[in-house]
């Protein structure tokens, strides 16, 4: 069942556009917002966000989040294709934009562009954010697992 978490795993992070980022407000209580990724192995998650969104202040303030990348298209009784991520945050610093850029925008799909680190730093409005990867977990449906209710399962991606 390990190579079929991962593969599913790798599917799902390959074959959708945003991500839904989970952070905690001031006051613990949880903040979640769309946003648009890219990724780099699977383990490295990019996006491009306003220092001064919530989301962003969040980040700055507890760099611990998590996220789900999920297929919202299925039907119900298609399942629910869903992996869960739980990554440290950052704002990628000016000096390292350079590699940063190149790397999260090395592949640009449909409808986006690369952003040049000039656009992302200085006076710029908008900033590169970095979440790397502690666990990845997939969702896997109860008639599949052991159990027989639905669960997340640990996978190595």
């Amino acid at each position: 069942m390990s190579d079929e978490l991962t593969r599913m795993a790798r599917d799902v992070i390959d074959s959708n556009r945003y991500l839904v980022l989970g952070t905690a407000e001031d006051d613990g209580r949880p903040r979640v917002s769309p946003v648009y990724y890219s990724h780099v192995g699977y383990r490295e998650f990019y996006w491009v966000s306003s220092p001064e969104a919530q989301h962003s202040r969040n980040v700055e303030a507890r760099s611990e989040v998590s996220f789900v990348i999920f297929n919202s298209t299925l039907l119900p009784t298609q399942g629910n294709q869903a992996v869960y991520v739980d990554a440290t945050a950052e704002q990628v610093p000016e000096a390292d934009l350079v590699e940063h850029c190149a790397r999260a925008f090395a592949v640009v799909g449909p409808g986006t562009r690369a952003f040049a680190p000039e656009e992302l730093s200085g006076d710029g409005d908008l900033r590169l954010y970095r979440a790397t990867a502690t666990r990845h977990q997939v969702h896997v449906r109860g008639r599949e697992h052991p159990s027989g209710v639905d669960a997340r399962v640990t996978a190595q991606v």
